[in-house]
């Protein structure tokens, strides 16, 4: 990783020197426009649409469109009167729990190290802040924007997550909130049994992007000549006709595979349980034959008596 900002985080009195990186990163397949007919790739120009002349990137300005649509045009001078702070600093707000926060208002993640001679208060912030329970809501000027942020501990190295402001988060201004919709008991009931089914420990390594991985193999197989085979897509359910039955199918279905991922994890543990089923059966049948000899061998001595 390469860190793309620097600065500090000021905590009351503290100052922890540190390096910012990107914490994720997206794996889509990159592509470019190109000819059809001979794949060169296709550019565009910056042409002007009131003379139609071709602009060089440096006379090019920021412009607001009115609702008239005339354009107000601003300059580097316009942005550099703007209260936006300069200074590199994450600055502490306050502490607060962290379910106090709606995951819907965190935009980006960035991991925070240490700089310099900053590892110890570092630690001590992190170690304290991780006891506590708390995340801390900072403000952080990145990229020429003021935001807000959470900083909160993830494997022992700060993350900062920046958030959006609340006039930037949309109300869920849907019809059917305000429809009186009767759900039954029952449909309730099967409802929570199907999540109960369905309950597991999250493990992001079980998932993975199956069109990437195939638009992978199209490219993979193109470039080496290869005949493309598509893969078979499931039918996708129509609509529910009864929500009962969907939801009893839903469980069912749900509860075999289960059964299924179970067994495929442990083919070893079905083997030596079926293994020692067959045993107990060969025993119990040996135990059998052997009564049975039993049984027959007094009669043969009893009739060689009597002759």
């Amino acid at each position: 990783m390469r860190s793309i900002w620097k600065g500090a985080i000021s905590f009351g009195l503290v100052t922890i020197p540190v390096k910012l990186y990107s914490a994720t990163e997206q794996k889509d397949v990159a592509f470019h426009q190109v000819h059809r007919e001979d794949g060169g790739r296709i550019k565009y120009k910056r042409v002007c649409s009131v003379d139609g002349e071709e602009v060089p990137y440096s006379d090019i300005a920021k412009g607001y469109e009115l609702a008239t649509g005339e354009m107000v045009v601003l300059t580097d001078e316009d942005f550099s009167d703007l209260p936006l702070t300069t200074s590199r600093r994450i600055d502490v707000l306050q502490f607060t729990p962290a379910e106090q926060i709606d995951p819907i208002y965190f935009a980006k993640s960035y991991y925070l190290e240490p700089d310099g001679q900053g590892a110890k208060p570092y630690v001590l912030l992190r170690d304290a802040l991780e006891r506590s329970g708390q995340v801390a809501v900072v403000k952080i000027a990145l990229r020429q924007r003021e935001s807000l942020a959470a900083l909160r501990v993830r494997d022992g190295v700060f993350v900062l997550e920046t958030m959006l402001w609340p006039d930037e988060i949309r109300e869920a201004d849907f019809g059917f909130l305000e429809e009186d919709v009767d759900v039954r008991p029952q449909e309730l009931k099967m409802a929570e049994s199907l999540i109960e089914t369905m309950v597991a420990d999250f493990d992001p390594t079980e998932y993975k992007d199956a069109y990437r991985e195939a638009l992978q193999e199209v490219i993979e197989a193109k470039v080496a000549g290869k005949e493309l085979v598509a893969p078979e897509v499931p039918a996708e359910a129509g609509p529910a006709v009864d929500l009962m039955a969907a939801l009893r199918a839903s469980v069912e279905a749900a509860k075999r595979e289960r059964q299924g991922a179970t067994e495929a994890k442990a083919p070893g543990r079905a083997a030596k349980a079926k293994a020692a089923a067959s045993s107990g059966s060969a025993a119990r049948k040996a135990a059998s034959d052997g009564a049975d000899e039993e049984e027959k061998a007094p009669k043969k001595r009893k009739t060689r008596r009597s002759a």
